[in-house]
């Protein structure tokens, strides 16, 4: 039977409006169930607590439990990989944070691919590292420090979060930008590393202002400077590096991934909603508490911070030669 050009346009036009229709739809009634959230650290550390924070606006928003589940290992890429699996259907997320960008050049046999295989949905947060020294070290600046080691060449002792965190990767940028030289000693963690730094053991550490912060209050380490590109609100009469070493910039900070083909108005409706979290007064101060600032914007944005990322943090691994333990 030949349909009338009329009928048949009319019924072209509805065919061509489903996939419109369907995804609508799709994000109309996301979430349906329960969402996983995987977390690649153990509980109770900055990440996990960002993540379970932003996990319970998202719960009581959307209407489902949005679930946290910590696979720690291999610098988050025991997580990564359980996400790369799964199916992209928007029902398991990924806390993205800044060791995924060093991974990617520190592991020569990763099973993905986390630019191309982990799609960007929201960055959330970002945190200085402090760069701290036990007040025995004379020098109060970044200037003195650097006139310190270089008269102290081999002398000092860096301490770090362990091989290849961004703590260790922070302190080899510093020295290459500088040329002096100090021995890295790795700890697995900042809570040995920072108990050696106070007992005088280490000299200086970059780390996250979450666990340094109080020893800094209380007098215990001294803070030269913040390695953000401004000052933080946190420690707001401690310079940045960058004043005194231009170009200088690392921080710790954490987004939210799913796996790649998740569909677009998924992650364009958790994007949404997350920065919707990010805008609330409550959520900001606790990110302040943490030592982190808001850090909202597009799925875009957050896939140029992640690229930018893994190309500077790549090219202090190889000028380095840093390898994993």
């Amino acid at each position: 039977m030949k349909l009338p050009r009329r009928r048949f346009l009319h019924l072209a036009a509805g065919a061509a409006a489903l996939p419109a229709l369907s995804r609508i739809a799709r994000a109309q009634t996301y979430p349906s169930r329960p969402v996983r959230w995987v977390v690649p650290f153990p509980p109770g550390g900055v990440t996990d607590i960002v993540a379970r924070l932003i996990s319970q606006w998202l719960s009581e928003r959307l209407g489902q439990p949005f679930v946290i589940e910590n696979r720690p290992g291999a610098g988050g890429n025991i997580g990564a990989e359980a996400v790369v699996k799964a199916a992209p259907d928007g029902y398991t997320l990924y806390l993205s944070s800044s060791p995924n960008a060093i991974s990617a050049t520190l592991y020569d046999n990763l099973n993905f691919n986390f630019i191309r295989d982990i799609a960007p949905v929201a960055s959330i947060s970002i945190s200085p590292l402090v760069m701290e020294v036990n007040p025995s070290v004379p020098a109060k600046t970044v200037p003195e420090f650097v006139a310190y080691a270089k008269a102290n060449s081999g002398k000092l002792n860096m301490a770090s979060n362990g091989n290849g965190t961004t703590s260790h990767l922070a302190g080899e940028l510093f020295k290459m930008m500088t040329g002096i030289n100090m021995l890295h000693v790795p700890y697995r963690g900042a809570a040995p590393a920072l108990t050696d730094l106070i007992g005088g053991q280490v000299q200086v550490m970059f780390d996250v202002m979450a666990s340094s912060i109080e020893h800094i209050r209380a007098g215990k380490l001294r803070a030269l400077a913040v390695t953000t590109a401004t000052r933080s609100e946190a420690l707001p009469d401690v310079p940045n590096v960058g004043e005194f070493l231009p170009g200088f910039e690392a921080s710790a900070w954490q987004g939210v991934g799913v796996p790649k083909n998740t569909p677009t108005e998924i992650v364009d409706k958790l994007n949404k909603e997350i920065n919707a979290a990010l805008s609330d007064p409550k959520i900001k101060a606790r990110l302040a508490d943490l030592g982190g600032t808001v850090l909202s914007g597009s799925p875009a944005d957050f896939g140029k911070l992640i690229a930018d990322e893994t190309g500077k943090w790549g090219k202090v691994i190889r000028a380095a030669n840093i390898k994993p333990d």
